[in-house]
């Protein structure tokens, strides 16, 4: 019977990352991936943020296949007939080495692959695992395909649905409110048309992030990100809000709304759809986190609900990366001591606390609960959009003075519900 170091399941962006940081080190590698390739079935907004992760995989990023680099960034409130949008566009995001990158996870994926492999790393594809292997309490491989195939170590990289923490009883099945459904296309355009239509110079790229009415008032938003010759363009939206709806919102025809508004139709003009996908999402934060280690076993990226949604930024890729190369340090300190057991594997979680990415989820414990408030999604939009509407709007007569006009939409009632919104937010 064959017997590996570590199994590593799932081929997303915290699996290859704990593969490569265990590959050429003398231990015996295996990567199990259920689709066609790296990156066939990961869906993404796009973006990565470099620089947490930079000093993680120092001799990585030179090479590797990412797509611009963010100098401009946006977020639209859109009402059903307006939308008002910020653009902030400073000199730093230009500035060497950039913080941000848009990506394709289809490319970028399969290039990590391939720098695992190249270091040893064994990978299979078109490979489902069914269940664990459970000896003495612990973990001792996985079953895929009918066969057993053991291990000192499984580290589950299975994306968000993985079953292989409840099947090694780390944890309970999680609640509709811990995730989300996204939805995305990619729009092939020219990379010229990209550069004039969002004001960008050369490898130069923008992301904008969208509430309100692209959701329809629910839970969520949109995002778009430029490529190189492409533009990711997509939405979100929390499946917690639609459990019980006796008419859900259909999503496929949100995006096609989203994409036919006054602000994103010229955009993307011209362009055609190469790429169609739909994924959960981890939304649950901080709370939502389960047990990350046991006796032969480690969850890292999206499996451990490691994605975090900050409102104006929601980020997830860098947290794989962190949290997959952090595993793979843990399982290198505990074949060092010839123990797999939960109590030097929680190394994992002691790396995990000192790093970024519990640091982060600590400090943005509360965010879920405070954009969970439908007067962000349903409410702020319009009620901004209509003070917009006024202050631009120049009549035949006389004009009303910016008070007396703001004033107008802002009764003592709202003005307290807005002061309370505002008291909430302060904890994000």
């Amino acid at each position: 019977m064959e017997k590996f170091d570590v199994i590593v399941v799932g081929a997303g962006l915290s699996g290859l990352a704990a593969a490569l940081t265990l590959s050429g080190k003398g231990v015996e590698v295996l990567v199990l991936e259920r689709g066609d390739y790296p990156g066939a079935k990961n869906v993404t907004g796009g973006r990565l943020y470099v620089n947490p992760v930079r000093e993680f995989f120092p001799d990585l990023w030179p090479d590797a296949p990412l797509e611009r680099f963010i100098v401009r960034e946006g977020f639209a409130l859109m009402a059903k007939e307006r939308s008002v949008t910020l653009e902030y566009s400073g000199s730093e995001l230009g500035n060497e080495p950039p913080q941000s990158y848009s990506v394709l996870r289809a490319r970028f994926d399969r290039w990590l692959a391939e720098q695992a492999e190249s270091r040893g790393a064994m990978l299979l594809t078109k490979v489902r695992v069914d269940d664990v292997i459970r000896e003495n309490g612990g973990v001792a491989g996985v079953i895929a395909g009918g066969d057993e195939l053991r291990a000192n170590v499984v580290i589950a990289c299975d994306g968000v649905l993985s079953l292989i923490p409840e099947k090694a009883g780390l944890r309970s099945p999680g609640s509709p409110h811990d995730y989300a459904v996204g939805i995305k296309e990619v729009i092939a355009l020219d990379t010229g048309v990209i550069n004039d239509r969002f004001g960008l110079e050369r490898n130069e790229g923008a992301a904008r992030l969208f509430a309100g009415e692209v959701t329809r008032g629910h839970f969520g938003g949109g995002f778009l990100y430029t490529n190189r010759d492409s533009i990711s363009l997509g939405i979100v939206i929390g499946i917690g809000g639609l459990v019980g709806r006796a008419s859900p919102p259909d999503i496929p025809a949100l995006l096609d709304a989203f994409k036919a508004r006054p602000e994103i139709a010229p955009l993307i003009r011209g362009g055609a759809t190469v790429e169609y996908a739909a994924h959960a999402i981890p939304e649950g934060g901080y709370r939502a986190l389960g047990k990350l280690y046991g006796n032969g076993i480690l969850v890292a990226g999206d499996a451990a609900g490691l994605a975090l949604n900050m409102g104006v930024t929601v980020r997830g890729m860098e947290y794989a990366l962190a949290s997959g190369c952090l595993a793979a340090r843990a399982v290198l300190k505990a074949r060092e001591a010839g123990n797999f057991r939960t109590e030097t594997l929680s190394l994992y979680g002691r790396l995990l606390e000192e790093s970024f990415v519990l640091r982060d989820f600590k400090s943005f414990q509360e965010t879920p609960a405070v954009l969970a408030n439908p007067r962000f999604t349903n409410h702020y939009p319009e009620l901004i959009g209509a003070v917009m509407k006024d202050v631009y709007a120049v009549p035949a007569g006389p004009k009303a003075r910016l008070y007396e006009t703001i004033r107008k939409h802002m009764t003592l009632k709202e003005m307290w519900s807005v002061f309370k919104d505002l008291k909430a937010v302060s904890k994000i």
